[in-house]
């Protein structure tokens, strides 16, 4: 009995938080326009037809810091297969002076964007966790979800990305 109430009051959790989110895994991704850090505007309707990884991050979240070379990794190695990273930075006006030059100094070249206002943030992740990210098939369709980041994650994501590359063959 204790089993069951314990189902239930999670799955209650799920439903109430479930409502918030403006989409579903299966469904269309929201379609947004942001500047990147060279000031160009940077839409996800422009990736159509690739998988694309829309990493949320911010330059004062260690777990993000620690994810990052390996969405370069990944990004180099797949590119050429109809791969992209849309990296989303949270950080607000206060912070986003920041952005450009840890991209920089990192060696970063995927496309890193600014949401000062977080209000894509909000849109794809309003409990704001970071890292936080959505994986987008080539249909434009939102495949996967990850919250958070633990060392040998990305070897998970990469198998997810390669598998939904090989779907659209």
């Amino acid at each position: 009995m204790t089993r069951l109430f314990k189902m239930a009051l999670c799955l209650l959790g799920l439903l109430s938080w479930a409502p918030s989110l403006a989409w579903a895994l299966g469904e269309v991704a929201p379609d947004f326009t942001l500047r990147d850090i060279d000031n160009q505007s940077v839409s996800l309707s422009s990736t159509k037809g690739k998988v694309v990884l829309i990493s949320f991050w911010a330059t004062w979240c260690g777990p993000c810091q620690v994810e990052m070379p390996h969405l370069q990794k990944m990004y180099s190695e797949l590119g050429s297969k109809g791969f992209t990273v849309l990296s989303v930075s949270a950080d607000d006006a206060r912070t986003a002076s920041l952005v450009k030059p840890l991209i920089k100094k990192n060696g970063y070249t995927f496309p890193v964007l600014l949401d000062k206002e977080t209000t894509v943030v909000a849109q794809y992740n309003p409990s704001k966790t970071l890292p936080y990210s959505v994986l987008v098939d080539r249909d434009g369709k939102i495949a996967k979800v990850h919250q958070g980041y633990n060392p040998g994650d990305e070897v998970g994501l990469k198998k997810e990305i390669e598998a939904l590359l090989a779907a659209g063959n």
